[in-house]
This record gives C-alpha cells, sequence and structure tokens, in this order.
C-alpha cells in the first residue's frame, strides 16, 4: 500500500461516522421544533424519522452490491454529497415533502458510510479486522454524545434547529476534504469477485447471523429510540441516561482489542447477550437511581454488538467480501426500523391498559415503559440462545476460517 496514508483515511472515516451519529442525535433533539414549525403531526415526524431508517439498508445495499467496481473512495465521496445535500436541504426545508426527502439523502449519506468505510477498514487491518472495527465503531456513540451536548447547548441559548443542523456541515466538509485528497489502498485482503461474494450469501451461516444482527440492533438502537418514552417517569433523566450509555460505549469500543483476543468474537457475542437481556429486565423492575445502574449494564452489554457482528462476517465469511459486511449491517437498520411502529404499539397499548383500571397518566406512563422493556427483552434472550449455538460450534468454525485464510 505505497503513498496510502492508513492513519489519514482511518482518521476521515471516524470524522465521516461522528456526522452520521450526530445527524441521529440532532434530529432526535429538534424534532418537536420541525413539528411546531410546519404544524407536523407525530404521525408525519415519524415518517420523516422512518426515511432515514429506510435510506440506510438501501445504500449499504448499494454500495455492497457495486464496493467492488467502485471503490470505498467513489463510495465516500457519494456518502460526502449525499450529507451535504441532505444538510442543506433541512436547513431550507419548506414542509412535510422537503423533509422527507431530506431524511432520506442523510440516511443515504448514513448507509453509505458505512458500505466503504467497513471493508475498507477490514481490508487496512486484515491482522486485527474486528479490534478495529471495534475503533471506528467508537464514533457512532461518542457522535451521539458530541450530538446530544451540541444540541442541549444551542437549544438553552434559544439558537434555531437550523444552526443545530449547520453544525453539522464543518465535520462534513472536513471528512470530504480528507477523503478527496487521500490515496486510497487497493483491494487486497477481502474477496472482490461479486460472484463469489454473492455465493456466499446464500451460505446458512450468513443466513443465521444475519437474522442475529437484526436481534442485536434491535436490542440496542430500538431500545435507545424509545429511551424518552419508555424511562421519562421512572425517575431518572432519560437524557442523561442516553449520553451515559454512548459513553461507555464509545470507550468500551475503543478499548475492545483485548477483550476480543481474550474471548474472540463469538465469546464476545454471547457476553453482550447475556448481559443486555439482564440489563433490559432489570431497567423494567429498577427504580429510581437503581435505573442508572441499569443503564450502565446495558451500556456494557449494547457495546461491542454492532462492530462485532460486522467483524465477524469478514472474519468467519470472507467469502461476501464488502458485500456481506454492508448487507448485515443494513438488516439491522432494516429491522430496527420495522420494529418502531411495534415497540410504539405496545407503548400505547400497555398505557391504555393502565389508564383504564385507574391509574393515573403519571404512573401509567411508567406502567407503560416497563411493560415495554419487558417485552424487548425478547430480543436479546433469543439472541443468546442462538449465540450459544455459535458458541458450542466455535472450534468448527474456526477451523472453516483458517481453512478459508490458506484457500
Amino acid at each position: 500500500m505505497e503513498g496510502v496514508n492508513k492513519k489519514q483515511i482511518f482518521l476521515a472515516a471516524c470524522i465521516s461516522l461522528i456526522v452520521t451519529a450526530m445527524t441521529f442525535a440532532i434530529r432526535a433533539g429538534i424534532l418537536a421544533d420541525l413539528g411546531t414549525q410546519f404544524t407536523l403531526s407525530d404521525t408525519q415526524l415519524g415518517w420523516v424519522n422512518s426515511m432515514a431508517f429506510w435510506g440506510f439498508p438501501l445504500a449499504t445495499i448499494f454500495g455492497g452490491l457495486l464496493y467492488n467496481k467502485l471503490g470505498a473512495r467513489k463510495l465516500l465521496i457519494l456518502a460526502f454529497v449525499s450529507h451535504l445535500l441532505g444538510l442543506i436541504l433541512t436547513i431550507f426545508a419548506g414542509g412535510f415533502v422537503t423533509l422527507l426527502v431530506s431524511s432520506f439523502l442523510i440516511g443515504f449519506a448514513n448507509g453509505s458510510v458505512e458500505a466503504g468505510c467497513n471493508p475498507m477498514i477490514a481490508d487496512m487491518y486484515t491482522n486485527n479486522r474486528t479490534a478495529m472495527l471495534n475503533k471506528f465503531h467508537v464514533w457512532f456513540p461518542g457522535g451521539i454524545v458530541i450530538g446530544a451536548l451540541i444540541s442541549k447547548f444551542m437549544s438553552d441559548f434559544d439558537l434555531g434547529w437550523q444552526m443545530q443542523i449547520g453544525i453539522m456541515l464543518i465535520p462534513t466538509l472536513v471528512y470530504g476534504y480528507l477523503f478527496f485528497k487521500q490515496k486510497f489502498p487497493e483491494s487486497q485482503h477481502i474477496e472482490t469477485n461479486t460472484s463469489v461474494n454473492i455465493k456466499g450469501l446464500a451460505t446458512p451461516l450468513f443466513i443465521f447471523i444475519a437474522f442475529c444482527m437484526t436481534l442485536t440492533a434491535t436490542s440496542e438502537l430500538g431500545t435507545q429510540q424509545w429511551i424518552e418514552k419508555i424511562l421519562g417517569n421512572s425517575g431518572a433523566s432519560p437524557m442523561l441516561i442516553l449520553a451515559m450509555i454512548t459513553g461507555i460505549m464509545a470507550l468500551g469500543r475503543y478499548f475492545a482489542g483485548p477483550i476480543v483476543h481474550k474471548l474472540n468474537p463469538i465469546g464476545v457475542l454471547l457476553m453482550s447477550a447475556i448481559i443486555t437481556t439482564v440489563a433490559v429486565y432489570s431497567m423494567s423492575i429498577a427504580e429510581g437511581n437503581m435505573v442508572y445502574f441499569a443503564a450502565v449494564l446495558f451500556a456494557f452489554g449494547v457495546c461491542y454488538f454492532w462492530p462485532t457482528m460486522i467483524g465477524f462476517v469478514s472474519e468467519y465469511l470472507p467469502k461476501t467480501g464488502a458485500l456481506g459486511m454492508s448487507l448485515v449491517g443494513g438488516a439491522g437498520m432494516l429491522a430496527t426500523g420495522m420494529w418502531q411502529p411495534v415497540i410504539g404499539s405496545w407503548l400505547d397499548g400497555a398505557r391504555e391498559s393502565a389508564l383504564t383500571s385507574g391509574l393515573t397518566q403519571e404512573i401509567a406512563e411508567l406502567a407503560a415503559g416497563k411493560a415495554t422493556l419487558g417485552k424487548l427483552m425478547f430480543f436479546p434472550l433469543a439472541a443468546t440462545v442462538l449465540f450459544l449455538i455459535l458458541f458450542f460450534m466455535r472450534k468448527k468454525l474456526e477451523e472453516r476460517r483458517v481453512t478459508q485464510i490458506h484457500e
């Protein structure tokens, strides 16, 4: 990789992921302002949010299929252009339709970042892929912390939602500049034959791990997306909890190397699923300050899910190449989007049932949150069972991995 500055490319990739995370955090912070500004109902705001979820998997499918032809550089320039257009369109939005289009573009940009960066990093750091993917994915929770704090600070000083969106143009321009000027490495350590990639997708192991990804992603993002509603009447501060969770996740991913080395990806996934199950159950029964303890446990549980799932595909299913990594990420985001209205209906149903039984509005909200967490617990519980199967098969999978490396 002569003339390639891996550190600069990795830095630019991390900044692009920070922008991705900031779009989630800041959009959540300005959602009420958008509703007021454009007289939108909650249902319409829900559609605006959903466009980002649908744009993401579409980009990962597109990027995964064309990675071998376009390469990481072109995909990441596409991400930059889509981020730029999406953010500018949001700032100058005239109503519901413009917000739909801009949110879709931002979601497409976010997915393009994943589709371009994951295989590129796996290729550059072939000897410690899962550890480096965890270090890269530090900046998703890290970016959420940055975005949440910026949004709160700007809101406290009555700086409008347009300025909050506009602030994201700064890191967007930075990563765009870095990607434009860098020489990118040729793909040397990932499978670049698309027909071989597609055949690899048809294996039972890939289908199995893609299904597992729908459970782990919903355990993580499904719970976080509704944290305000679920914990709003628990006696704890939901936004403080969200910042705490994502801060711990960032630190955990940064120091993932020794843990991944000691347990290997399968052990990490099993441990994560068990801790997440216990944590979600604990949140469903905790009150007051104990909610913070349960949230800390949740942070440690979900911390390694996303990057380790991507790392698992790159290590144990190398023939799927960039396409496999992109489609697994897309499966996780697609599932999260699909479960959003279902989780909302659980809250509505539990709240209505509590109100019917004579509870006050505040107590009914608390009861609905606890009941919903009780149902969300089944996602990591199911993942625990599936990862236990992988754990018992780990010797066979390791032998297969070694064989594929030498083919």
